[in-house]
């Protein structure tokens, strides 16, 4: 039995590389963004010299090898990051996260040696990425999209819009999903590198959104927008991988932000029935709100449980595209329940904007939507379950 146990550690064990930047990237958080979260969420702009100080921090290429001047770490390391960031602000990590998951990964996998030399060391030091897949009539449908790429000779020409883009404002690198072949449906779907100088590329309308206000999300325009050659990522033809397979990772991503905003919103009910007063004892004595408080807990750790064992199996090269869906699934619905309880914890002051928890509530909605919808995943699941 021993033996057993030395064989599988805990999910939730940290290696020590792990931990370190656990520790730094929650000292980030509360004392460099907190300061920040009511000011940018009124705004619904992050503050620019924070994108300078995470870059700064090495949290925007955290996977990205030395050899391309990155940190070096693990996929593992990423979610462990976003989530201890999330805590604080969801807006700050879905900047990163979107960064490390997505852009960075869909380089590593994907660029050719030159790619990959010109690209990552960028996108781990200066530039920030942006992933550009969704348009207006093609959300969970991804493959419907409407984007155009024609093939120019010694370049293309890419025309169409592009919806609900994260980390547009800030970004200068674009990856973008266009038909390079329309007749042969998603099997013409390409995946080109844009830049934001480039001759036809634009970014237009910033949404004003329920949540995770200051990370913008605009839209893109390509009007003859004029892409090199040697600008795919992967190959002609084969975009639809590319985004199926890094949306798969990405989803990981998005259920380390929820379990950061259910952590988030539960650390702040805890504190606040321990200090509030009624019928002249804390709020935490009854027993009916330790109830509460011991439910919230139990499901952010399933949550948890469910992310970390799925960035586990990503990392050791493991199937992990149920254990990924289930995740994202089941974080999103708690990080909405456990806000929305947190709120009725703090009574009237859970409603006002001068406590966090009603900003918690607002940026979790989002989790149930973006990077794949709940029905969506539900999809996934019940079909890899009957395969």
């Amino acid at each position: 039995m021993e033996q057993v146990e030395q064989m599988m550690p805990p999910l939730t064990k940290l290696t020590e590389d792990e931990q370190m930047l656990k520790e730094a990237a929650a000292d980030f958080a509360n004392t460099v963004i907190k300061p920040k979260v009511q000011e940018m969420d009124e705004k619904a702009k992050l503050d620019p010299d924070l994108v300078q100080q995470f870059f700064d921090m090495g949290l925007m290429g955290i996977e990205v090898p030395e050899k391309y001047q990155g940190g070096g770490g693990t996929f593992f390391m990423s979610i462990v990051a976003i989530e201890e960031i999330s805590k604080v602000d969801a807006s700050a990590a879905v900047f990163m996260d979107v960064q490390n998951t997505l852009v960075n990964n869909a380089f590593l996998r994907w660029g050719s040696e030159e790619t990959k030399q010109k690209y990552l060391p960028q996108l781990a030091n200066k530039k920030v990425g942006a992933y550009c897949l969704s348009e207006a009539g093609s959300g969970s449908d991804a493959f419907a999209l409407k984007a155009t790429a024609e093939d120019k000779g010694d370049h293309y020409k890419l025309n169409g819009a592009k919806l609900w883009i994260t980390n547009a404002n800030e970004a200068d690198i674009f990856l973008v999903f266009a038909n390079l072949n329309p007749d042969a449906g998603y099997k013409g779907i390409t995946a080109f590198i844009v830049e934001r100088d480039f001759e036809g590329f634009s970014v237009s309308k910033k949404e004003n959104k329920m949540g995770i206000r200051a990370s913008s999300t605009c839209e893109i325009l390509l009007e003859d927008c004029i892409v090199p050659k040697e600008n795919v990522l992967g190959e002609v033809g084969k975009g639809y991988k590319v985004a199926i397979e890094t949306l798969n990772e990405g989803r990981i991503g998005i259920g380390a932000q929820m379990i950061g905003i259910a952590q988030g919103a539960f650390d702040a009910a805890l504190a606040y029935t321990q200090e509030r007063k009624q019928f002249g004892q804390a709020v935490s004595d009854f027993q009916g709100v330790q109830f509460q408080l011991a439910k919230m807990a139990t499901d952010i750790e399933t949550a948890r449980l469910l992310v970390y064992n799925s960035a586990r199996l990503k990392e050791n090269g493991e199937s992990f595209l149920k254990e990924a869906a289930m995740a994202k699934y089941h974080s999103s619905e708690v990080a909405e329940s456990v806000s929305s309880l947190a709120i009725d914890l703090f009574g009237g002051y859970g409603y006002v904007k001068e406590y966090p928890v009603e900003k918690f509530y607002r940026d979790s909605k989002i989790g149930k939507i973006y990077e794949g919808t709940s029905n969506m995943q539900l999809n996934t699941i019940s079909k890899l379950l009957l395969k």
